[in-house]
Parts: structure tokens; C-alpha cells; sequence
């Protein structure tokens, strides 16, 4: 049996992490919302590789904590995300990039679009009324990326493997 593959997010506070789980378990379709909410890195990375691991490791020694300014809302397509900006969370994922280039899948090479997904697999016109409704309340705010988290994919469900935490700032 093939060892599943590996998905890297970035970790957040606790207080953001809370924030977005229950804006994620108040829109998500409740029989697929199996995971809590995440800010995925790299959707697929190969297992066993201990260079991948190494690498993981060298950045979050490498990097500190880093303020993720929260400025909207996005529709995805059948869903509604949090939009994020942050060069420093750019320049790592650009950095991790150019080491796993060879071993990337085509959506990982594409430049990172930071988001927060809390609702997906929805009618465009659900999407499009929850999008309505958190924006009348949105007031632009900051997170902090604190670490890295490593999963396998288990074809729905992700099981940790390991959490690195970046310096503080």
C-alpha cells in the first residue's frame, strides 16, 4: 500500500484558529466539514522523503511569526474564503517552492493565493448570499502565523504528522 500523500498548511494563533473553525462550522455543508479550517501551503507532497521534512524543519527555524492581515471576503467558485495578504508568508511559500519543484503537482506550482475557506460545495447562489452577509460586518483584521503543520491525506479526513513553530516575532 502507497503511503498517502503529504498537505502543509500554515499553523495560526489560537484566537484566529478558533475564529475561523466556527465561522467554518457555521457554513460549511456539515457531512463535509471534516477538518478544521486551514491555510493550505502545498496541497501534495510526496511521503517519504526526508529532505521534505529537513526542509520543513529549516524553514520554520528560519522564519518567525508572521502578521497575516485578513482583507475580505472571495468568492471560490461554490464557496466564500477569507482573503489574505502577507509577503513574508509569500516568500516562504516561494522559497519551499523552489526547493520541491521537481517533486510538485501542477496546483502547487502556481504562485500561493492566501486564503481561509469556510464555505465550499455549495450553490453559487448560497456562496453568494453567505459572501453578502459577512461582508455587511467585515472590518479588515490581523492573524498570526505561528508554525507549520504537516498532514497525510486520507482522502477526506488529514492526519497530523508533525507542527513546527516558527521564532516569535
Amino acid at each position: 500500500m502507497n503511503a498517502p500523500p503529504l498537505i502543509l498548511t500554515l499553523t495560526l494563533d489560537h484566537v484566529s484558529q478558533q475564529f475561523f473553525n466556527e465561522k467554518r462550522r457555521s457554513h460549511f455543508p456539515p457531512e463535509r466539514n471534516y477538518l478544521d479550517a486551514h491555510l493550505t501551503l502545498f496541497h501534495h507532497l510526496p511521503p517519504g522523503q526526508p529532505q521534505v521534512i529537513n526542509d520543513i524543519q529549516m524553514a520554520a527555524d528560519t522564519y518567525r511569526q508572521m502578521e497575516l492581515n485578513i482583507t475580505g471576503l472571495k468568492m471560490t467558485g461554490s464557496g466564500v474564503a477569507y482573503m489574505i495578504d502577507c509577503p513574508l508568508l509569500l516568500q516562504l511559500h516561494a522559497y519551499l517552492q523552489k526547493l520541491w519543484w521537481d517533486k510538485l503537482i501542477p496546483q502547487d506550482k502556481h504562485k500561493l493565493w492566501p486564503h481561509i475557506t469556510v464555505q465550499n460545495k455549495v450553490p453559487s447562489e448560497t456562496a453568494t448570499l453567505l459572501k453578502a452577509e459577512l461582508e455587511q460586518r467585515f472590518e479588515p483584521f490581523t492573524a498570526t502565523g505561528v508554525g507549520l503543520s504537516l498532514f497525510e491525506y486520507l482522502g477526506g479526513p488529514w492526519k497530523p504528522v508533525k507542527q513546527w513553530q516558527f521564532n516569535e516575532r
